[in-house]
């Protein structure tokens, strides 16, 4: 018999109706019905609007320095950022009439080509900043760009960083950590792409593979790292820096639909669709994104039918006591930078109250939404990425969801639907015509 905090699962199915599908790998969602307004629940993250613009005060100081050792990075003044796109033919394909559908193309972030190079590049850069004043070759007020110099390189070269990653925050982690001078190593998950290991090492990095899943990289590196007192772990699962790091992508959203004449009110809500994988970077973002637009802002969280950890965790109130395979989810699945089993229990605590719902999405359906991307778009994705170009037709469905808010028809007619794409770009192109294939599509 499975046992779960002590109670049968059957009974756990009983209380918990949702799970019965989710067992099944049927795609679900959920829609909470006690969520409160964000000046209730924000205080109980922890941190502020202080602190994320603290975090971007500190990533425009590194500006200089990433477009030196980064120069794709110079078209952006040496901010790391990705372009607001309209939909508008995938929409029309997908059939979904109310409300216009945008993407944030996180998957075209520069040097990393996916959303962990906000939170991931952001831990990596405070770090060295930290480093670098405490050993008197920095000021607040100085040129970042003497740490491409050899001697902040030597000084760097004497500590070490680590994470571990099913792939897409390997990849930040290592190319940043590398560039600057640290020993760099990443331990990944078996499900981690063979092209995300290869370019590691390419760039210097040592990657350490697993044949288990990701819960087991992460507590693998955290335990090898806690012994060395000059390594620096990066905590995909506990980490307010990363959650900060991909916090500041509201600011930069906010000027986006400034200058796209996107108005968020309460006559035009605001909805955004968040892959998740362990939580950080969807988590984050949400935050950032209430701080600015408080409750005119719908967060919901996509996630793999395969790996549905966060919806489990927070549905079932165990949060991080709870892994997908302890109800019988194999987690395995073909969004490999979503294949996690266990959420984070900081995040799945602190954001429970601000997120509006979750829903999960087959790899079947995943594909076929890269497929219509890239025939509509001509956009290319991983994908994981796919995974929140379903939400709007799921919204615009939810009755049960209109009556609880109280949309009205005009409000919906007039709503804005952002999906996140998450990393994609630096894809190679023989992997790109696979999942092409996957979806029945030829690459042209």
């Amino acid at each position: 018999m499975t046992l779960l905090n002590g109670k049968p699962l059957a009974d756990w199915q009983q209380s918990h109706p949702l799970l019965t599908p989710l067992i099944a790998c049927e795609e679900t969602h959920w829609f909470r019905s006690d969520v409160v307004p964000s000046k209730e629940a924000l205080p109980a993250v922890g941190l502020t609007l202080a602190d994320v613009i603290d975090a971007s005060d500190r990533l425009q100081r590194f500006a200089p320095y990433l477009m030196t050792v980064f120069p794709e990075t110079s078209t952006s003044q040496g901010i790391i950022e990705s372009p607001l796109l309209r939909l508008a033919t995938l929409q029309a394909t997908i059939g979904a009439p109310d409300g216009q559908l945008w993407l944030k193309a996180d998957h075209a972030l520069p040097i990393a080509g996916s959303i962990k190079a906000r939170g991931g590049i952001y831990e990596v850069l405070k770090h060295a900043e930290t480093l670098a004043i405490q050993h008197g070759l920095l000021t607040l007020n100085g040129d970042y760009r003497v740490l491409a110099e050899p001697t902040a390189k030597a000084l760097f070269s004497q500590y070490e960083v680590a994470v571990g990653s099913t792939g897409n925050l390997g990849l930040s982690i290592g190319i940043m950590s590398a560039k600057l001078g640290f020993k760099t190593t990443v331990h990944m998950s078996a499900d981690a792409r063979q092209w995300k290991k290869d370019k590691l090492r390419a760039n210097g990095v040592t990657v350490v593979e697993y044949e288990s899943d990701y819960s087991l990289a992460v507590a693998e590196g955290r335990k090898q790292a806690a012994g060395n007192p000059h390594c620096h772990f990066v905590d995909d699962e506990h980490s307010k820096d990363l959650f900060l790091g991909y916090a500041v992508a509201a600011l930069r959203l906010q000027r986006q639909f400034e200058n796209e004449g996107i108005v968020v009110d309460q006559n035009h809500p605001l909805f955004v669709y968040l892959p998740c994988g362990v939580g950080g970077a969807p988590g984050g973002v949400a935050f950032g994104l209430k701080l600015i637009f408080g409750d005119h802002v719908h967060c919901l969280f996509a996630e793999p039918t395969h790996s549905p950890c966060m919806l489990l965790g927070v549905y079932t109130g165990l949060h991080d006591e709870i892994a997908v395979q302890d109800i019988g989810i194999d987690n395995l699945t073909a969004a490999d930078g979503l294949a996690v089993g266990r959420p984070s229990g900081f995040v799945g605590r602190a954001m429970e109250k601000l997120i509006d719902g979750y829903y999960t999405v087959s790899d079947e359906h995943l594909f076929d939404l890269l497929g219509q991307l890239y025939q509509s778009e001509n956009l290319l994705v991983e994908p994981s990425a796919t995974a929140g170009l379903p939400g709007i037709q799921l919204v615009n469905a939810a009755s049960g969801y209109h009556q609880q808010y109280g949309f009205s028809p005009a409000q919906l007619a007039n709503a804005t639907h952002l999906a996140w794409s998450t990393g994609g770009s630096m894809v190679p192109k023989e992997e790109q015509e696979k999942y092409l294939a996957k979806a029945g599509i030829k690459a042209a």
